[in-house]
């Protein structure tokens, strides 16, 4: 197999780029049977997310030029233009960039896991069009399996590096079972989406979204089995509320310090844990001063996640040793694969004199000689027969002073070398 990867992504090209390069369900099909249709390629798949765009391709003769020429031309863009944003990777270095890709180790956000599913999605795809054979199906079951060492292995994935999903551990840490908390939503936004994603992940079931548009708040609680309220209900639902994150564009504070003091004396002074998310702030800073209300803002949580990042950093240098590893074992099973072939003739060769000595001793002992005469003959005829070609290489290495052949020799066929030389 030789392997060729050309991409762009996050790092090598901006997103009015990356959106140009990007791949539809329906372009995906259309993409991965004209490149198949090149008699040089013999395997394809195309990752393409909104983050990168990767082209893999098992080929006999295809240089990354012609490849990213094919991109361009594909999609309609300068070929200079995205050459300069596109790079490259061939065999070893291919195997270790699809590790890396599928471990998270090459996201924006430093081992995110949706990379994973993103890959796997686009193997299916390549196999449902019939682009993925033998050597990929190995291949990629390889990445699959290194990634989820990297999981297991390190701890990658387990720290908050979004002050959406550290807000949700931070819930987490504070109530013993979250999934039985009820939480009210302030926002309709990219920050109080992913916060519901993050929540809904971990099982919370009873959540409010609060938006000043409520057809926008219905919009996001549809995806989460959410209700919904307008900002000018809050003081009627705060006190409902076990956790309230709030992200909005407010100008001014929607959370004052007297409804939150308020909704405290109708919990009984139960726990309520609020998180602002937003710049300018949308809860006041003097809700901390209440008996009962946990104030975080997106200050701390930014610390907590700056740590996280340095974990996880920590964690990556641990995951690219293990994928050092992982590249390793794949390129000794490749080696193996191609000298495979050699194997298959020894062995053939051998069955061959097998057969044709078992033969000979079946005539003579149907003749009648004596089966102990024909086992001897038998067996030194096999041992002459498997003997002859390494005789031959230890005299001709040894006539040459061939030391490194003679050691090699003495080695696979566990020998003494100074018994050798001395023969």
């Amino acid at each position: 197999m030789s392997l060729l990867t050309i991409g762009v992504n996050h790092d090598t090209a901006p997103v009015e780029i990356r959106e140009k390069v990007a791949f539809s369900p329906e372009l995906l099909l259309e993409a991965l049977t004209e490149l198949n249709a090149w008699q040089q390629v013999n395997e394809s798949v195309i990752l393409s997310t909104c983050n990168r765009t990767e082209i893999y391709i098992d080929v006999d003769d295809v240089s990354a030029d012609a490849l990213i020429t094919w991109l361009a031309d594909f999609h309609r863009l300068p070929h200079k233009e995205l050459r300069e944003m596109t790079y490259c990777h061939q065999d070893t270095e291919a195997v270790a960039h699809l590790m890396s890709v599928a471990s998270g180790l090459d996201s924006l956000i430093l081992g995110e896991p949706q990379i994973l599913g993103q890959l796997k999605q686009a193997y299916t795809s390549a196999r449902h069009v019939g682009t993925v054979n033998s050597g990929f199906e190995r291949l990629f079951q390889t990445a699959f399996a290194a990634a989820k060492r990297v999981r297991t292995e390190t701890e990658i994935g387990e720290n908050a590096v979004s002050v959406a999903f550290a807000a949700v551990q931070l819930a987490r840490h504070i109530f013993t079972d979250v999934t039985k908390s009820k939480v009210l939503l302030i926002g309709a936004g990219e920050t109080i989406e992913l916060v519901a994603r993050h929540l809904a992940d971990q099982g919370v079931k009873d959540m409010v979204v609060a938006n000043r548009t409520l057809s926008r708040g219905e919009e996001l609680a549809r995806q989460f089995g959410a209700s919904t309220i307008t900002l000018s209900q809050l003081h009627t639902r705060l006190a409902d509320a076990d956790i309230v994150i709030s992200s909005t564009a407010s100008q001014l504070p929607l959370v004052g310090k007297g409804m939150v003091e308020s909704a405290l004396k109708h919990r009984r002074y139960k726990p309520m844990l609020l998180i602002d998310l937003a710049v300018p702030r949308d809860i006041e800073e003097e809700c901390n001063e209440l008996d009962g209300a946990f104030l975080y803002t997106v200050d701390d949580l930014q610390t907590i996640v700056a740590q996280n990042v340095a974990s996880r950093q920590k964690a990556a240098d641990e995951a690219k040793s293990l994928i050092v590893e992982e590249v390793n074992k794949w390129v000794s099973w490749q080696n193996r694969q191609q000298h495979s072939d050699l194997i298959r003739q020894l062995r053939l060769k051998h069955e061959n004199e097998k057969q044709k000595l078992l033969q000979r001793a079946r005539n003579l002992l149907s003749e009648g000689a004596e089966p102990e005469i024909v086992l001897t003959e038998l067996a030194n005829k096999l041992t002459n027969a498997l003997s002859h070609a390494p005789t031959q290489a230890i005299k001709q290495a040894a006539e040459a002073q061939d030391m490194t052949l003679l050691n090699k020799l003495s080695e696979v066929y566990k020998l003494e070398p100074n018994n050798v030389e001395e023969n």
